[in-house]
């Protein structure tokens, strides 16, 4: 890549948005990732009891559901964060695009 054009986007208050937002966001979800995964390593370290109580007359524990919602949850966040990339992300970098190449 030539450095003018790579210095003209550096310098593009777009991108500094664009590098700002991603950021936030990523590690906004990471920590959220992070909550529920060690949350539940937790609850199976400390609360063994609770994970093992049977759910009404049946043989399915606490422990299957909690475990299907981390699953749940990752899916969720992953989700979330390819649609703001693919809408707000992405329209983001074409106007950087744009406006580098001009």
């Amino acid at each position: 890549m030539e450095t003018p054009l790579v210095e003209r986007i550096v310098a593009d208050p777009n991108y500094q948005e664009l590098k700002r937002q991603r950021s936030s966001f990523g590690w906004t979800l990471t920590i959220a990732m992070l909550v529920v995964y060690y949350g539940f390593i937790l609850l199976i370290a400390f609360k063994k009891d609770l994970l093992a109580a049977r759910i009404g007359e049946g043989v399915m524990t606490w422990g299957i559901p909690i475990g299907f919602g981390v699953i749940i949850f990752t899916i969720l966040i992953t989700g979330i964060y390819v649609r703001r990339a693919n809408s707000e992300f992405d329209q983001l970098s074409e106007k950087i695009k744009k406006d580098a190449l001009k």
